[in-house]
C-alpha cells in the first residue's frame, strides 16, 4: 500500500478514537456545535479516509455477501438517516439523557457511513467497482441535498430546537441559538466540502482510467 493510503488509513482510525474514546463525548453533550463536529468526524471525515485508503480486502472477508450490503439505494438511504435521524428533537433529547442511547448514536452514524464512502471511493473501473462514475456523482448530490440542507436550516434559524442542551448545561457562555447556528455551519460546510472534495476525486479518477483506456487502444492498434 503507498504511504499516502497507509496515512490516510491510520488518520481514519485516529480520528474514530478520538471522537469515541476521548472525553469528545462529554463536550459533544454540552454544546451541540461539538456533536456535529463529533458527526462530521464519524459521518464523513473518518469513513472517507478509509475508503480512500481502501484496505478492502481484509473486511470484505468478514462480511456475508457483500454485494447485497452495498445495494446503492439501500446505502445512500442508511447514510442519510444514520445521520438524521438523531438530529430530530425528540430523539436528540432521549439521547443526551441516556449513555447506552448516545453510544448507539455515534457506532451507528459510523457504521451507517462506511458502506457508502466504499462505493463512492473505490478506485478500480466499472465494472469491477459496483458504480460509474457518474452514477457515483449522482449518489454524491442525492445524499448531499438533504444533508446541507438539514445544515442550512439549523444555521438560519432563529428558535431553539434542542432544549435539552439547557437541561445538560453549556460549558461555553453561548446563547443555545447561536450554539446550534453553529453546529448548522459544521452540517452545512464542512460536510459541503467533504462531498466537493470527494467529487474531484471520482472526476479525476475517471479521467485518468478513461486515459489509461486510450493508450492501451492506441498500443492495440498499432500491435
Amino acid at each position: 500500500m503507498p504511504a499516502a493510503r497507509r496515512i490516510a488509513f491510520y488518520l481514519g482510525l485516529l480520528v474514530i478514537y478520538c471522537a469515541l474514546q476521548t472525553s469528545w463525548d462529554y463536550y459533544a453533550s454540552h454544546m451541540i456545535f461539538v456533536l456535529q463536529l463529533q458527526h462530521f468526524a464519524l459521518h464523513d471525515l473518518a469513513p472517507a479516509l478509509l475508503a480512500w485508503a481502501w484496505p478492502r480486502a481484509a473486511p470484505a472477508r468478514g462480511l456475508p455477501r457483500p454485494r447485497l450490503l452495498l445495494n446503492p439505494v439501500v446505502v445512500a438511504l442508511t447514510y442519510v438517516a444514520s445521520l438524521l435521524i438523531w438530529m430530530w428533537p425528540p430523539i436528540t433529547f432521549d439521547v443526551m439523557l441516556s449513555n447506552g442511547l448516545y453510544r448507539l448514536m455515534s457506532w451507528s452514524v459510523l457504521a451507517g457511513a462506511l458502506p457508502f464512502w466504499s462505493l463512492i471511493l473505490d478506485p478500480r473501473p466499472h465494472p469491477l467497482a459496483r458504480l460509474r462514475p457518474g452514477s457515483r456523482i449522482v449518489m454524491l448530490h442525492l445524499v448531499m441535498l438533504p444533508i446541507v440542507l438539514t445544515g442550512a436550516a439549523l444555521t438560519l434559524s432563529g428558535s431553539n430546537w434542542y432544549p435539552v442542551y439547557d437541561v445538560c448545561g453549556r460549558f461555553l457562555p453561548i446563547p443555545a441559538v447561536a450554539d446550534q447556528q453553529l453546529g448548522g455551519v459544521v452540517m452545512w460546510v464542512l460536510g459541503a466540502t467533504v462531498y466537493a472534495v470527494a467529487f474531484f476525486i471520482v472526476l479525476g479518477r475517471n479521467l485518468e482510467q478513461e486515459e489509461a483506456a486510450l493508450a492501451l487502444r492506441g498500443l492495440a492498434d498499432q500491435w
